[in-house]
């Protein structure tokens, strides 16, 4: 927040230099911007010192069991802001040349936006309100790219009136549309990758083949367009780090191909799909730096501004979700595919026990366990509150070892049977009323929740366990 007592104080010492009714004036106005900027700060969420595990705690702990509120018994988000700050840290340590590009479609938190614009990163927009958002935040437009190869007319006018330059292109309509309504525009041609390796293939919608490029080129040289770079996405929830080096290498040969048309590219964009932090073993962040980095730096020289589209990557680990166990259905019966395949000492293997508990929550597929069907996640349930006792983390893993309560499945409150958060999972026997939580649900679920069946979206609360963060709100 900006300190403009010292703007008071100047007022008060020029009265002969300034008409008294001027000075009165602009003392007013001065007291109007403190009190606008006072209501802004009184509005934001409040951002608490706590750890995740103390923030669970104390909003369970303020519930009052025999009261009527049904509100007070809505699953919640607990967000650590710190978590985030520690993955901006990470990619400036492990990736200082590339600038991060936030795509705020993974997590359109209002306090996450504040705290990476106040870092200073740059932000991948892909709608008008998108773009808004975050030129409400005071980013200037520069830190912006419109990371959209297939734009409604109306936001492409909206990114002139703005002076949103950066944009993405892979088709010739486009290039047309764009010269139409935006002929000053920055262009990035996105090509084509091998997004095989991943577990969203954007390449499916979006993206130039590279038997295409040329031509492109050649239309924008007609069109007078400014084609500045390349840009390229391997995929969301990419399991080959190979898979950013052989895209950086497709990226320099378009770079070669755009000299014959005139253009010096000094822009390149190699996108997202960048493993979160919770992600420790297989393809980790740190053996994507090492490919990509590496690569960049081989094939472009330091007059090339790279920039990465990171989502997931940022905000993944940051979020856990609390849900209340809403019912729970017991199942009696023994199929006999699970009877038939006892031993001979009338033991099941885990693949064949049958589930024994369903359980119900309070918050599911249409609300932010949507990541399960459109992001193809693994939500893995804990106990968070059972027998009365707060049982997180370590206390978890005591119960499991000490009772056994079966093969379970979870489901979320809809009435509908797709509606299954998962199919077979190992819990402890749980009430209604008792508690589960799930850790790193901070990509691609809140932004994609709806209130479906007239449940409503989790409230978020949020924390920082880094002290740092404090000083950017």
């Amino acid at each position: 927040m900006i300190d403009i007592s010292h703007q008071q104080k100047q007022f008060e010492v020029i009265p002969t230099l300034v008409r008294p009714t001027l000075v009165e004036a602009l003392k007013s106005r001065v007291r109007t911007a403190a009190a606008v900027a006072a209501t802004e700060s009184d509005q934001l969420p409040q951002v608490q010192t706590l750890g995740v595990a103390e923030m669970l705690e104390a909003r369970l702990n303020s519930f009052d069991p025999a009261s009527d509120d049904a509100e007070a018994e809505c699953a919640f988000y607990v967000a650590d802001l710190g978590e985030v700050y520690r993955q901006h840290l990470r990619w400036k340590a492990l990736l200082p040349r590339i600038e991060p590009f936030f795509a705020m479609k993974c997590n359109p938190d209002p306090m996450v936006l504040r705290l990476l614009a106040s870092l200073g990163t740059g932000f991948d927009c892909a709608s008008k309100n998108e773009i808004q958002s975050i030129l409400d935040l005071g980013v200037d437009p520069t830190r912006i790219i419109y990371a959209n190869p297939c734009k409604q007319n109306a936001f492409v006018k909206y990114a002139h009136t703005n002076n949103v330059r950066m944009m993405t292109f892979d088709n010739a309509e486009e290039l047309h549309k764009i010269k139409r309504f935006h002929p000053n525009a920055q262009l990035v041609l996105r090509i084509l990758t091998d997004d095989s390796k991943s577990l969203c293939k954007l390449g499916l919608k979006f993206g130039a083949p590279l038997d295409t490029v040329e031509g492109l080129l050649a239309t924008a040289r007609e069109l007078d367009l400014d084609v500045i770079g390349v840009s390229f996405h391997v995929g969301s929830g990419c399991f080959d780090a190979q898979a950013f080096g052989e895209a950086v290498i497709r990226a320099r040969r378009v770079f070669d191909q755009a000299i014959e048309y005139g253009y010096e590219f000094k822009f390149l964009d190699v996108g997202g799909g960048f493993p979160s932090a919770h992600v420790k073993e297989g393809i980790t962040f740190e053996k994507v730096a090492l490919i990509l980095g590496q690569t960049v730096e081989r094939l472009f020289g330091p007059e090339v501004r790279v920039i990465a589209e990171p989502g997931r990557y940022y905000v993944g680990s940051a979020f856990t979700l609390a849900t209340q166990v809403i019912a729970r259905r017991t199942i009696q019966s023994v199929t006999a595919t699970a009877a038939a395949s006892e031993d001979k000492d009338g033991n099941r293997g885990e693949d064949e026990e049958e589930v024994k508990h369903m359980y119900y929550i309070n918050d599911g597929m249409y609300g932010s366990f949507n990541c399960i069907m459109f992001d193809h996640q693994i939500c893995e349930p804990k106990v968070l509150f059972r027998d009365g006792e707060f049982s997180y983390d370590a206390h978890y893993m005591q119960d499991m070892q000490q009772e056994q309560g079966g093969l379970a499945s979870v489901w979320g409150p809809t009435c509908d049977s797709i509606d299954c958060i998962t199919s077979k999972t190992r819990l402890p026997l749980l009430e209604s009323g008792d508690w589960m939580y799930f850790e790193n649900m901070g990509a691609y679920t809140i932004t994609a929740a709806s209130q479906f069946n007239g449940f409503k979206r989790s409230e978020v609360l949020y924390t920082t366990t880094e002290k740092e963060v404090t000083y950017h709100f």
